[in-house]
């Protein structure tokens, strides 16, 4: 009786185990994260490496660490492929040896699943949505706009033509759709042993060379929805939560008044006021995130100061001063208001 019930017993648990691992895993939870030098991302790893070692600011790392405390933790779950680059979310998949949002953004999204997650950050430093990333719905410039252009590119390169300016419109969205439809493509090569993926989410940060010029900030708004329209066309993902990083340069409260970045944040988040984009497009103030003490230090000299200002920040104002602070804060804010719009 007693080896009957073992046998029962062996039986049920060799069937329970091949059931388990004979189920399929759900599709990958894909997230793309597009725009330019601030989602690539600007924090360096070495400010991380100081800071997670501080009482004042460890614990802001303490997730991210080893369980030894010595090291960054590689996640099993959550992968990342950014241009050339791809593995287990870690750091360093910023600009090289530095960290964007993508960090937080992951751990967040990678706690909330039980689906393995892809992130597929497509990001080019210095480039517009008014040229670069310009969207098809959009068109073209008028005749004159486009005239200048060629008369000014002539200067450099006299054979350059008006089709050579046309193509440069809209260069960096195809770039973006075609690395999101090859990547998805071929998941397995991201994502070992997994064969189907579905794009969950989009997350455009972006803004700095469009603030700078008038003609561009005014027409923000409007390139911005069909930006919207035309990815989730392009990428057959009609309903996909949209999530639009407004630029935050120089905090919620800036101790200036700057008039053109108010004008060009209120551009920014038009389209998240538009019926069709209701409860599927969220803006994120990224202001709220900034870094009052590396900010303190920059402001009174960053040179005359470099001791104390490696330790608290890493680059310039428009990357967010480098701030590994912020970077996380703001990966955090875009994957709170992803998982919100899928509520």
């Amino acid at each position: 009786m007693k080896s009957n019930f073992l046998f029962a017993f062996l039986s049920i648990t060799v069937a329970l185990s091949a059931t388990a691992q004979d189920k399929p895993a759900g599709p990958v939870k894909v997230f793309l994260l597009c725009g330019q030098s601030n989602m690539e991302g600007k924090a360096k790893v070495s400010l991380m490496d100081y800071q997670a070692r501080q009482e004042a600011t460890k614990s802001i790392f303490t997730h991210l660490r080893t369980d030894d405390g010595k090291g960054w933790k590689e996640r099993d779950d959550v992968f990342i492929k950014f241009l050339d680059r791809k593995g287990k979310l870690t750091v360093g998949f910023g600009s090289p040896q530095r960290v964007g949002p993508e960090l937080q953004f992951g751990h967040v999204i990678g706690d909330h699943f039980d689906e393995p997650v892809l992130i597929i950050k497509t990001a080019w430093g210095g480039k517009s949505l008014y040229r670069d990333f310009r969207p098809p719905s959009s068109g073209f410039p008028d005749e004159a706009v486009l005239k200048e252009l060629v008369a000014k590119a002539q200067k450099k390169k006299p054979e350059t033509t008006v089709e050579d300016i046309k193509s440069s419109f809209g260069h960096f969205y195809r770039l973006m759709i075609e690395d999101v439809k090859s990547t998805m493509a071929n998941i397995g090569e991201f994502v070992p042993g997994s064969k189907e993926g579905e794009l969950a989410g989009i997350v455009w940060f972006q803004g700095w060379n469009d603030m700078i010029n008038p003609t561009y900030t005014a027409e923000y708004g409007d390139h911005m929805a069909n930006f919207i329209r035309d990815v989730r066309k392009d990428l057959d993902a009609p309903r996909t939560p949209f999530v639009i990083g407004q630029l935050g340069v120089g905090g919620a409260d800036p101790a200036k008044p700057n008039e053109k970045r108010d004008i060009f944040k209120a551009n920014q988040a038009k389209p998240a006021e538009m019926d069709e984009f209701k409860g599927n497009v969220a803006v994120v103030k990224t202001d709220q995130y900034w870094d009052t003490t590396a900010d303190g230090v920059f402001q009174k000299g960053w040179k005359q100061n470099f001791e104390e200002w490696e330790k608290v920040g890493s680059d310039y104002p428009f990357h967010y001063l480098g701030s590994a602070k912020t970077m996380l804060g703001i990966g955090g804010g875009f994957a709170e208001a992803i998982l919100k719009l899928q509520d």
